[in-house]
C-alpha cells in the first residue's frame, strides 16, 4: 500500500465477472466522491468494456497505485439501489458459498438495473375498468366468459392491477386487448398505492381449528429473528395459517416475503392471497419478462407492494419494511440452484430473517431432514399440524405385492378393478409414475443389446408421440433403429413403463373416460399446464396421469383414488437420500387424495414389498421414517450430522477431469492445519460419469464442524483459482450439495 495521500474517494466495486476480487476506482471525472454511497450502481471501464457495478466500500487508500487506478464512468443512482439489507445478504453469500462477489449482487438485482437503466425510468402500467366497464352489466359479455371473468376481476380493484399480477392471475394480454377495445378496461401509469380506509380484507378469515390457533399463536409469541418449521400434514391447513400470519404482519405496516418451489405453485397461492387481500401483491419468478420482473422488484422495494410472491430468487427481492418471510414445501429441491451461485434459497430464508430481525415460517407435509435435524438441536421451533382441516379423513394406504403378477401397461389387476369402482361413483384418479416417455429401455430380445446414448452413456428413453428415441439428460434425439445395433436382430421391445405406456393402458381400459396427462412432455407449450389444472378442478369424472409435476401442492378435491406406479425407485437410489425423497413424493402424491369431504384411498405397486423403510413409512408415517433415517445419518456420519462441500470438474477428456482435481485435493490437505476436522475424498468419477459429451468427476470435502471447512476453502480459493489445469476444465464448488450426481 502506497504511503501517498489520496486526494479523494477510493470507490471500492463489485464487477459481475468471475474474478473474486473488488476493484478499486476513483470517482467519476468533477466528482469527489464524496456523493458516493455504499449500494448505488456505478458504470466503470472494465477491461476493454464498460460494465454495471455496485459500490460496496468506500476507502481512502488503495492497494494499487494511484497512477494505476481509473476513473469510474458514472454513478447511476441518486439513492442506493440496494438496501444495507440486501447489501449483507448478498456478501454473506458470496462469503458462505466462496461465489465471486460481482456475481451475487448481479443475481440481487433486475436484467434492467444491470443493464445500467434508470431506476425510476420503468413506468408502473397498471389496468382498470373505464366508467363504461364499471356500469355494464356482466351478462353482455357472457359469450367471452374470459372477458367477464377479468372484467369482474378488475372491477374488485379500483385501484388497478399490475401486468405482473393479471399474468399471474393467468389473464392473457389478449383478454385484456379485448376488453380495451370495447372501451371496458383500460392500462395507465399509476402508483399502486393501498388506502387504509377499505380494510385489509377482501373476505373473513376462516375459522381455526384448535392446531392451527395454536400454531398461530405460538409462532406470533416468538422472538422476532425466530425460524419455524410448520410441521402439517397434507390438507391440514397450511396454508390458512400463512395468511393469518400475513395478516397480522400487514396490521403491523410490514411487508410479507412467500416462496414458493415453482411457477407452476404461483397462480394457485396469487389468486387465494387476492381473494383474501385487499393489498398490492406483486410477483417476483423466471416466468416474467424483463420490464413486469423491474415493476415488481420496484414496488417491493418502494413498500407499495405489501405481499411478495416468488419463486427462488425472489429471496433477493428488497423490502421497504420486512415483517416476514414464509417458505411453503420447504422440502423442495427447487429452493437449491444447480448452476452457477449454488445457493439455497430456504437456508438463505432463515439468514435474512435473522439479518432483518424478522419471523421465518419453513412449512411442509414431509420437511427436509436439515430441518427436522435443527428443531432436534432448538435451532428451529416446532409447530404441528397432524389433522387435516374441516375434520377431512386422512387417506388409508393398500401395499399392493406385484410380483408375478400379470401387468398390463404397468397396472395390475387389483389396481385397474379400484380404478373402475372409484370413476364409477363419478370421482376422479390420480396414477402417478415418475417416469417419462413411453419405456426407459429397447431391448434386443436375442442379444440383450440396449439402444444407448453416446454422449452420455446411458440408456435412451422410448417415445412414441411422435416416435423417436430420446437422452433426458443431454437432450439428445434419434430416430428409433429397425435392428439391434449389436447383432442385428430386429425384435427389439420396450422394457419397463413410462407415462405414454400407462396412457396407452388407460385408454385401452377406460375408452369413454376422459384423460389427462400431465409431464413435461405435454406442457410445453404456453399456459397448457395452466389450461389443464383448470379442467382437473371443474370435478368431472376423469384419469389423471402424470409426473411429480402433480405432486406439489395442488389441491383436487375431487380425487379419491391415488395409484403410485412403482413405489420402490427411489428406496433403491446409490443416492443416500434416495429414501428421504422418495418417502416425500409418495406421501406429497397421497396428500392429493381425499382433501374434501370424500375419503380418499392410496395404492403403491411395488416388487419389493418387505422393504423396511417402505414399511416403516406405511406404519409410522414419514416422522417416522425420517427419525429413523436421522439416526442411520448420524451412524454413517452423512449429512445433516456433517458438512459437505462438492469440487465438480467436466471436460472433453477424463484425465482432464482428475488432474485438476487431484492438484486441488493436494492445495487442500497441504494446507489442512488439522487432518482430523476435514476428510478430502477423491476425486473419483461422478456416479454419471459422461454427460452431453464431457467426462465428469468430483472431489468431497467433509466436516463434522462447519467453520473449519470454511477457513481451509477460503484460505485455499486464490491457488485453486490460479491452477493451470483448472483451465481445460469446466469446474464449480459446490457447497451444502443437494445432490452428488
Amino acid at each position: 500500500m502506497t504511503d501517498q495521500p489520496y486526494p479523494s474517494q477510493i470507490l471500492q466495486v463489485a464487477i459481475p465477472s468471475p474474478l473474486r476480487s473488488r476493484f478499486d476506482y476513483l470517482p467519476p471525472l468533477g466528482n469527489s466522491g464524496h456523493s458516493a454511497k455504499i449500494g448505488q450502481r456505478i458504470k466503470v471501464p472494465f477491461g476493454p468494456r464498460t460494465v454495471v457495478g455496485i459500490i460496496i466500500g468506500l476507502e481512502t487508500r488503495s492497494d494499487i497505485a494511484f497512477e494505476k487506478l481509473r476513473h469510474a464512468y458514472q454513478i447511476l443512482d441518486e439513492s442506493p439501489a440496494l438496501s444495507p439489507q440486501i447489501m449483507a445478504l448478498c456478501q454473506w453469500t458470496a462469503r458462505y458459498y466462496h461465489h465471486p462477489i460481482g456475481e451475487v449482487f448481479s443475481l440481487a438485482l433486475p436484467a434492467k438495473l444491470r443493464q445500467g437503466n434508470d431506476i425510476d425510468e420503468q413506468k408502473q402500467w397498471a389496468w382498470f375498468t373505464t366508467e363504461k366497464g364499471a356500469l355494464i352489466n356482466e351478462t353482455t359479455l357472457k359469450r367471452a366468459k374470459k372477458q367477464q371473468e377479468t372484467l369482474e376481476l378488475l372491477r374488485q380493484h379500483p385501484n388497478g392491477l399490475s401486468v405482473a399480477t393479471l399474468k399471474g392471475l393467468n389473464v392473457s394480454l389478449n383478454t385484456l386487448k379485448a376488453l380495451e377495445k370495447k372501451q371496458l378496461a383500460e392500462k395507465k401509469t399509476v402508483e399502486l398505492v393501498h388506502h387504509e380506509s377499505r380494510g385489509l380484507l377482501k373476505e373473513p378469515e376462516l375459522a381455526l381449528s384448535e392446531e392451527q390457533s395454536s400454531a398461530v399463536s405460538q409462532i406470533l409469541k416468538a422472538a422476532p429473528a425466530s425460524t419455524t418449521l410448520l410441521y402439517g400434514v397434507t390438507g391440514s391447513g397450511k396454508t390458512e395459517v400463512y395468511l393469518q400470519l400475513i395478516h397480522q404482519t400487514l396490521k403491523e405496516h410490514k411487508q410479507a416475503l412467500v416462496l414458493v418451489p415453482e411457477i407452476g405453485l404461483t397462480p394457485q397461492t396469487l389468486s387465494r392471497f387476492e381473494r383474501r387481500f385487499n393489498t398490492p401483491i406483486c410477483l417476483i419468478h423466471s416466468g416474467l419478462n424483463e420490464s413486469e420482473r423491474m415493476q415488481s422488484w420496484r414496488l417491493a422495494q418502494k413498500g407499495e407492494a405489501k405481499i411478495i410472491i416468488g419463486t427462488r430468487s425472489a429471496i433477493f427481492t428488497p423490502m421497504l419494511a420486512p415483517g416476514l418471510i414464509i417458505v411453503d414445501e420447504e422440502h423442495d429441491l427447487s429452493y437449491k440452484q444447480q448452476d452457477g451461485l449454488r445457493y439455497s434459497a430456504r437456508d438463505l430464508a432463515v439468514v435474512r430473517g435473522n439479518m432483518d430481525e424478522i419471523p421465518v415460517i419453513l412449512g411442509s407435509a414431509t420437511p427436509a431432514l436439515e430441518s427436522m435435524y435443527n428443531v432436534q438441536r432448538q435451532r428451529y421451533q416446532l409447530a404441528e399440524l397432524t389433522q387435516r382441516a374441516n375434520q377431512a379423513k386422512a387417506p388409508t394406504f393398500q401395499l399392493l405385492d406385484i410380483r408375478q403378477q400379470p401387468l398390463n401397461h404397468g397396472l395390475s389387476e387389483v389396481l385397474v378393478e379400484q380404478i373402475k369402482n372409484h370413476l364409477d361413483r363419478h370421482n376422479q384418479v390420480l396414477i402417478f409414475i415418475n417416469r417419462r416417455g413411453f419405456a426407459p429401455v429397447l431391448l434386443c430380445q436375442q442379444c440383450g443389446w440396449t439402444a444407448q446414448c453416446a454422449q452420455c452413456e446411458t440408456r435412451y428413453t422410448l417415445h412414441k408421440q411422435p416416435p423417436h428415441l430420446h437422452c433426458h439428460h443431454c437432450n439428445s434425439i434419434k430416430a428409433i433403429p429397425r435392428q439391434c445395433g449389436s447383432c442385428g436382430n430386429t425384435d427389439l421391445r420396450p422394457v419397463g413403463a413410462g407415462t405414454e405406456r400407462v396412457e396407452d393402458g388407460l385408454k385401452s381400459l377406460f375408452p369413454d373416460t376422459h384423460l389427462i396427462r400431465v409431464d413435461r412432455d405435454t406442457t410445453q407449450k404456453k399456459h397448457s399446464f395452466k389450461e389443464k389444472l383448470a379442467a382437473i378442478q371443474q370435478g368431472e369424472p376423469l384419469l389423471l396421469l402424470g409426473t411429480q409435476m402433480l405432486a406439489k401442492g395442488h389441491h383436487f378435491p375431487n380425487v379419491t383414488l391415488v395409484a403410485i406406479i412403482n413405489a420402490d425407485s427411489g428406496f433403491l437410489s446409490a443416492d443416500f437420500r434416495g429414501p428421504e425423497r422418495m418417502s416425500q413424493l409418495i406421501i406429497q402424491v397421497a396428500g392429493r387424495a381425499g382433501r374434501a369431504e370424500k375419503q380418499g384411498h392410496v395404492i403403491l405397486q411395488s416388487h419389493q414389498p418387505d422393504n423396511p423403510a417402505l414399511q416403516k413409512l406405511l406404519h409410522d408415517g414419514y416422522k417416522g421414517l425420517s427419525e429413523e433415517i436421522l439416526q442411520e445419518r448420524i451412524d454413517a456420519e452423512l449429512p445433516p450430522f456433517t458438512h459437505a462441500a462438492l469440487f465438480r470438474a467436466e471436460a472433453l477428456h477424463n484425465e482432464h477431469c482428475h488432474i485438476f482435481l487431484e492438484e486441488v485435493a493436494e492445495i487442500l490437505r497441504t494446507n489442512n492445519p488439522d487432518q482430523n476436522q476435514i476428510e478430502i475424498l477423491g476425486p473419483v468419477p461422478a456416479p454419471m460419469e459422461k454427460r452431453a459429451g464431457r467426462y465428469r468427476a468430483q472431489l468431497l470435502l467433509q466436516s463434522k464442524v462447519r467453520p473449519p471447512l470454511h477457513q481451509l476453502i477460503q484460505q485455499n480459493m486464490p491457488r485453486i483459482d490460479e491452477l493451470k489445469t483448472g483451465r481445460k476444465v469446466r469446474w464449480s464448488l459446490d457447497v451444502d450439495p443437494a445432490d452428488f450426481t
